[in-house]
């Protein structure tokens, strides 16, 4: 890999192989710690968006491998407005080892590797969010032991975290079903680029407005906040719309009996998920959260190593 911007990037193998890296990484920080292997190796953190995961997980994934991370806020850069983009991407690349940016903008991502002579990294942008998609597969490894014969259910906005596991699932082999209201579907082109990643092994993706026929025998119910940063102009409506997509015992009672729930975070409970649910036996949420980091550092050894 050049770069980590986006999961359809990446072929089925690398996509596997990032998976066990990551298992690999984190068993061997379980059992002692990981080896520094990224020693004298600095990651830049640009953020136009506030996060508490993404900046902790990657900070602690390079101390973890040896490495230093060095954070820049929204206000420090003023991204595409205080200085080009491009500027930007040529300044850090002279500076620091790796750029993870998390943007809202995907054209922003897409411009600062562009012109950028180190790896970067998508932390997020208003099209996909791979970094969370490959936490997320991750943790569907260890909870079922590998990828085949399992539905995901996403429930919910067809958002940027919907895209990037759409995408996992269509180069894993998994089958996707999403249940959105009217006007909040995937975009067309994500579908389609899902369909081109799985024509070698064609899995089923279907797109729905029934939140209980979509959970109906997954394997895993996957939701997110239904107002996400940059949509607060929508919240009321959003409010009045997503209610009968909420994640709660009485669709969980109808998914697969071993099915586990998982949620990007921050969850707004009581919203998009009950609290009974995030909290209980077949939530995977927590250690979805831990799995950011291991993820991450698979993506940083594979891209500084």
């Amino acid at each position: 890999m050049q770069h980590f911007l986006a999961i359809s990037d990446l072929s089925s193998q690398e996509l596997n192989q990032l998976v066990d890296l990551a298992i690999d990484l984190k068993r061997e920080w379980r059992s002692g710690g990981n080896d520094p292997i990224l020693e004298s190796k600095v990651l830049a953190m640009v953020f136009q968006k506030p996060s508490l995961r993404t900046r902790v997980s990657f900070d602690m994934a390079m101390r973890h491998l040896g490495g230093d991370a060095l954070y820049l806020s929204p206000n420090e850069i003023g991204f595409g407005k205080r200085e080009a983009i491009s500027d930007v991407s040529r300044v850090l690349s002279g500076y620091v080892d790796a750029i993870m940016a998390r943007v809202f903008a995907h054209d922003h991502i897409l411009e600062l590797a562009e012109y950028a002579s180190v790896p970067v990294i998508n932390g997020l942008s208003d099209f996909n969010h791979p970094c969370q998609a490959l936490a997320d597969v991750l943790t569907i490894k260890e909870r079922f032991g590998s990828f085949d014969d399992l539905r995901v259910a996403f429930i919910g906005d067809g958002n940027n975290v919907a895209v990037s596991l759409l995408h996992s699932c269509a180069l894993l082999g998994m089958d996707f079903v999403i249940a959105t209201p009217e006007g909040y579907q995937l975009p067309r082109q994500a579908v389609e680029i899902a369909e081109d990643l799985s024509s070698d092994a064609p899995i089923s993706i279907e797109e729905l407005q029934d939140p209980e026929e979509a959970a109906r025998g997954a394997h895993v119910i996957y939701t997110d906040t239904w107002v996400s940063m940059g949509q607060e102009e929508e919240t009321k409506r959003r409010l009045e719309v997503f209610p009968p997509f909420q994640v709660n015992q009485e669709l969980l009672g109808v998914a697969d009996n071993g099915a586990i729930v998982m949620h990007c975070l921050p969850a707004h409970r009581g919203e998009e998920i009950t609290d009974d649910v995030a909290d209980g036996p077949q939530s995977a949420i927590f250690p979805q959260a831990e799995n950011r980091m291991h993820a991450q550092k698979a993506v940083l050894v594979e891209l500084l190593s």
